[in-house]
């Protein structure tokens, strides 16, 4: 007995000693490839954002500001807090166009000239045609010029002393306004005008102004391994990735705080909807409405309000006089141009064909708080509305995906139940790697004699759009997808292009009030047959240039905007497609239409924006560049080739000042909860877990020797 508790006594010693010593090789291990993984990875995995209070004028460190406020550099590498930048907007609405006005007002209370450089969010449509700078008293107007032309005018201005803007779009729905030798004590306000239409569902009818550029998921490999995600270097946290080489500069700075008013608002609406209205709301701020003359009301902010998240005003049409067709037209330049409203055929049956229901939800981190229970509560319904005949899967993403089902399956009950605690589960947390996910969903077409249709719900705050839309055109195949923009500042340009790519259509969810009207708009849309195949007949000897050129699929409730151009029209056009399975056309006279002068500028937003579809599937080619550079100066439009820039021609800063630059930092979106701001995915967690088999291998062999 002495021997065998002898030996049990080696045994469990030996045993201790070998998981000590494996512990501390797979410990040293884990450490080591850790470090390999931080001295190695190709871009830093996320920027952190501190909420913490400052006290004093200055401070460290960019990413330590409680507050959404101009900042300016000093040569020791701190940062100076300047007055907040204030932005005033005034919209006017005419039927189904608007006209809206943009004011910033930069301020410097520093002792040093500066420059200034501000990111801000337009809507994805908005056709920017103009630009203005005033000093003073004095008011310089902005001149369109390709891109490259317009920032070599900024630049020989703000090496000269003198004052300048500058307009650039980094995205259809993304600007940047930079602003030179802004004087100690000085301010200086930038007006820029765009023009954009309503957006009409039935009888009721709505405009988005976005307020704040959420912060964008940034994948693929460094191009300059140099940059630092933490400094400023030009406009944004993040660096330059092969994915998205314009990182820095869709990536303002951005700053928590929940106590304090930065970056303030003032909008003011006169709307003239050109019908009675029954209702009028605005869906996440407070407002205040004045009937200022018949059928013409002042809609203002009950005050100033913190950049933070996207404004919507939404009213509705009394359904006797809810408008069933819009059509306007100019002549400019010896063209006519034109602008058409497909409405819907009325078909009210469901449909009986069963469906097959791919939902795609995304978990990323940007997700985190109101938005991805939003997501949720979204998904459920929408398994709820699925029946017996149809089939259905979930897909949920962030850093990596993963199928609720490894292809779809029934809807009966018990896959519903199983689907239903799948959800629940849901965490927000992780980058923000859409396109594997939105791939498996496309390739995963199974045979079946309804209909596909793919339901995507994210936020889209993802930089590497163009990616994502080439993939969505190569594996679309008989497939539809419908986004659904979830939280309060989606990233619109990816919802409605992606839709638009994937023949469906869009829709946003901006509180969790909303999930159930918004998914039961979305699936009687799902439910009703779409008129497909849409041409337009135009007589033999016209030549008309149509944008879109591929017309869209037509949704119940859910009108559609065309535009196009010819040296002359004709009074009538003619518009077919398929209704299900059954003919259908409509006539349309156009020379019964309203006169407009907006809408040249309509046609060349939706020309360019076909052509920028081209130069991304085309190899950016160069002749596709010329076009779109050609139609945005022709028109006075900013564009991805075009800028605005306004040069004040008197020198105000000598050579003698120097001239400090720093970027404008933007508020966190309202009801987010991220505190870190994701950039390019590295494999960390497989080198942590590598390092712990290691250690596991490690015990195994000490045991066996």
């Amino acid at each position: 007995m002495a021997n065998q508790s002898s030996i049990k006594m080696n045994l469990f010693m030996n045993l201790v000693h070998c998981a000590g010593q494996g512990l501390v090789a797979g410990v040293a291990i884990s450490v080591g490839l850790m470090a390999v993984v931080v001295m190695s990875s190709p871009s830093y995995a996320a920027t952190a954002i501190k909420s913490v209070e400052v006290e004093l004028d200055t401070i460290r460190n960019i990413n330590n500001l409680t507050s959404g406020q101009l900042v300016f550099r000093h040569n020791d590498g701190h940062y100076l807090v300047s007055p907040t930048l204030d932005t005033d907007v005034e919209i006017k609405v005419n039927g189904l166009l608007a006209r809206v006005k943009v004011s910033q007002t930069f301020s410097n209370s520093t002792s040093s000239w500066q420059q200034g450089i501000y990111v801000f969010p337009l809507p994805e449509t908005a056709a920017v045609d103009h630009l203005e700078m005033k000093v003073g008293e004095r008011i310089i107007v902005g001149e369109i010029k390709a891109k490259e032309e317009a920032k070599k005018i900024y630049q020989a201005a703000k090496s000269s002393g003198k004052k300048a803007t500058l307009l650039e779009q980094q995205r259809p729905n993304i600007f940047t306004s930079s602003v030179a030798n802004i004087a100690p004590g000085e301010q200086i306000t930038i007006t820029i005008e765009y023009q954009q239409n309503v957006t009409q569902n039935e009888a009721e009818f709505s405009l988005r102004f976005p307020m704040v550029v959420a912060p964008r998921y940034i994948p693929g490999e460094v191009i300059n391994k140099v940059e630092r995600v933490t400094d400023i270097s030009s406009t944004g946290w993040a660096v330059n990735t092969d994915q998205v080489p314009d990182a820095a500069l869709i990536s303002p700075p951005m700053v928590i705080s929940k106590d304090k008013q930065h970056n303030p608002v003032e909008l003011n609406i006169t709307l003239a909807a050109g019908f009675p209205i029954t209702q009028l709301t605005s869906s996440y701020h407070e407002i205040e409405e004045t009937e200022i003359a018949t059928g013409v009301r002042q809609i203002s902010l009950t005050g100033p309000v913190p950049a933070n998240r996207d404004f919507e005003l939404v009213w509705q049409a009394t359904p006797q006089f809810a408008p069933q067709a819009a059509l306007f037209k100019q002549r400019k330049d010896n063209h006519d141009y034109a602008m058409v409203m497909l409405i819907p055929p009325k078909q009210l049956q469901t449909e009986s064909i069963a469906r097959e229901m791919i939902f795609i939800v995304d978990t990323s981190g940007s997700m985190d708080g109101t938005s991805i229970e939003q997501a949720r509560n979204a998904l459920l319904y929408g398994l709820d509305q699925l029946r017996p005949q149809d089939s259905f899967n979930i897909i949920r993403f962030s850093s990596d995906f993963e199928r609720l089902y490894d292809r779809a399956r029934l809807a009966n009950s018990e896959n519903i139940e199983q689907a239903r605690n799948f959800v629940n589960w849901l965490r927000a947390g992780g980058g923000t790697e859409m396109a594997p996910a939105l791939k498996a969903a496309l390739t995963s077409e199974t045979t079946t004699n309804g209909i596909r249709q793919i339901m995507f719900l994210t936020d889209g705050s993802v930089g590497n759009e163009d990616e994502l839309f080439n993939l969505i055109k190569r594996h679309l195949g008989t497939s539809r997808l419908f986004t659904v923009g979830i939280g309060s500042a989606p990233n619109s340009h990816f919802m409605r292009r992606a839709a638009e790519y994937g023949r469906g259509s869009h829709s946003y969810i901006g509180a969790e009030s909303e999930v159930r009207q918004k998914m039961e708009d979305l699936f009687s849309k799902l439910a009703h047959p779409t008129v497909t195949n849409i041409t337009l007949d135009f007589p033999d000897d016209v030549v008309i240039e149509q944008w879109p050129s591929t017309v869209p699929d037509l949704y119940l409730g859910e009108p559609l905007l065309l535009t196009m151009r010819a040296d002359h029209l004709p009074d009538t056009i003619t518009i077919k497609g398929m209704l299900g399975t059954t003919p259908w056309q409509s006539e349309v006279a156009i020379n019964k239409g309203a006169r407009s002068d907006l809408v040249s500028t309509f046609w060349a937003r939706r020309k360019i924006a076909s052509l920028m579809d081209d130069y991304r599937t085309q190899g950016q080619a160069e002749d596709i560049k010329d076009a779109i550079v050609n139609v945005a100066l022709s028109h006075h439009l900013v564009s991805k080739f075009t800028s605005l820039v306004a040069v004040d021609k008197t020198p105000a800063r000598s050579k003698q000042n120097p001239l400090k630059s720093t970027a404008v930092a933007t508020n966190k979106p309202a009801g987010w909860k991220m505190k870190q701001l994701p950039q390019t995915a590295t494999p960390a967690t497989l080198q942590i877990v590598l390092g712990l088999g290691l250690l596991l291998i490690m015990v195994f062999v000490r045991r066996r020797v």
